[in-house]
């Protein structure tokens, strides 16, 4: 795989909105947790989560242009203006601009909205507006419209594996030449359909901090927001750093082989079950990160683990949240320099997915 630049970071999500709030968010442990009311047969359910503000997509788009976008669309807009106006690259040239989003669930609030209007209404009567919005590749379809970028466009959903495996066809389209840049993203928002999945899964909920790697309590909470890269072949004194690989597949008895030198910035999210698997996957003596505290759990965090390794390994420390980084698997303080992270994401009973990425190691 060729080595590609991440030039541009652009994120909005329960801990504020833009590159300045995420690395504060992570430089202070910052963890801002608000709540929600899902409906039930037994009643409104009352559970915390991490929410996802819009209200800067007014400096790039008039509010008359938005009346019709949903917040998950408004979320993935938002993003990828962030990253373009980091890279430098907002108000130039994108006829040869790719942009490709994942999702784990897509627009869930509006899908089921139109689901309800069809209900309600009949189908004559749906609502076309939802339906337009209801649909995966809506945010992506937005994000180049509005940009007028008229490289190719896809979504990927794949729920926990979506980041990567849409990381790999950005990759490819970069490496084939079909683009000289990719606006490459990760998009999910918390709507009543994911907050009753997580009440009957996971039970009652509390507002208390996620703890990633602890296999004997469940402390996930749900999350929303977008994560985006502005992803380029040239290297250059702006970028963050660069992608060396992107691997993907599925364990069966084997063991995972790390770079020595790597952090393994992990994508464990409170979940009891997917912390035992990291700690049986992971060997003891590890250098380890975990940020889920930040942003929460949701497929589209494994964006969010990118864009942070990308400021890591700009100003090449680890940002030491307690409980969470400057320690190995087994407690022990570790340094906390690092010049090469390995981003690895457990899913399902055997899928696994791993990005490198290293500083800039420029002329």
């Amino acid at each position: 795989m060729m080595r590609i630049a991440v030039k541009g970071i652009g994120v909005t999500g329960g801990f504020g909105c833009g590159v300045a709030d995420l690395a504060a968010a992570l430089k202070g442990g910052i963890s801002r947790v608000s709540e929600i009311t899902v409906p039930s047969a037994q009643g409104p359910l009352q559970m915390p989560a991490f929410r996802a503000e819009t209200e800067r997509l007014d400096e790039f788009v008039p509010k008359r242009a938005l009346r019709r976008i949903d917040h998950y669309s408004k979320m993935g807009l938002l993003g990828a203006y962030l990253a373009l106006a980091d890279g430098g690259m907002l108000g130039s040239d994108l006829s040869r601009l790719g942009v490709v989003v994942a999702s784990g669930y897509g627009a869930t609030a509006t899908t089921f909205a139109f689901l309800d209007s069809i209900i309600g209404d009949g189908d004559i009567c749906a609502s076309p507006t939802h339906f337009a919005n209801s649909v995966h590749n809506s945010a992506a379809a937005n994000i180049s419209i509005m940009l007028g970028a008229k490289g190719p466009s896809l979504t990927v959903s794949q729920f926990d594996m979506s980041v990567p495996s849409a990381l790999v066809s950005a990759s490819q389209w970069l490496a084939e030449g079909r683009v000289d840049a990719v606006l490459f993203g990760a998009i999910d928002e918390v709507s009543d359909l994911i907050g009753y999945l997580q009440h009957r899964q996971r039970g009652p909920q509390r507002a208390c901090p996620i703890s990633p790697l602890s296999t004997g309590e469940e402390s996930s909470i749900i999350g929303e927001g977008a994560a985006f890269l502005l992803l380029t072949r040239k290297d250059d004194s702006l970028a963050y750093c660069t992608i060396e690989t992107v691997d993907t597949g599925s364990l069966y008895q084997e063991e995972l082989s790390f770079p020595d030198d790597a952090l393994l910035l992990l994508g464990a999210d409170g979940r009891r079950e997917l912390g035992a698997r990291y700690r049986a996957t992971v060997p003891g003596h590890s250098r380890v990160a975990c940020y889920t505290s930040i942003y929460g759990s949701m497929p589209a965090a494994a964006a969010f683990d990118l864009a942070a390794a990308a400021l890591i390994l700009q100003n090449g420390r680890v940002y030491p949240i307690p409980g969470a980084a400057g320690c190995d698997m087994d407690g022990i303080p570790v340094p906390l320099e690092t010049t090469r992270i390995c981003a690895l994401k457990l899913a399902g009973i055997n899928e696994y997915a791993a990005v490198t990425l290293s500083r800039l190691q420029l002329p």
